[in-house]
């Protein structure tokens, strides 16, 4: 599975309703409202690489109010979620 942190810039009077439009989407696992440059933080998991490119330029960036995106592709993913569920393997409750 491959991870991508994609940091948007909206219409700020049309943030709640670009939001919810990004999220429908298929490979949107979260969208997250925030402060700072952008407007918004979308997380985007596919299965390949090529992948990518229907959902960001393809899909999100075609959404009505968005005017720009900058991806991050993650290398690898570290989790508390992750580590926890590590050290409880063969433990009984």
């Amino acid at each position: 599975m491959i991870t991508a942190i994609v940091l948007i810039k909206t219409s700020v009077n049309r943030i709640p309703e670009i939001a919810e439009a990004i999220a429908a989407l298929d490979s949107v696992s979260e969208v997250f409202s925030v402060t700072g440059t952008y407007d918004l933080i979308a997380m985007v998991r596919v299965a390949r690489h090529d992948d990518l490119a229907d959902v960001i330029p393809g899909r999100i960036s075609k959404i009505e109010g968005v005017e720009a995106t900058d991806t991050h592709v993650a290398f690898r993913t570290y989790s508390q979620h992750d580590l926890e569920a590590a050290f409880a393997i063969g433990l009984d409750a």
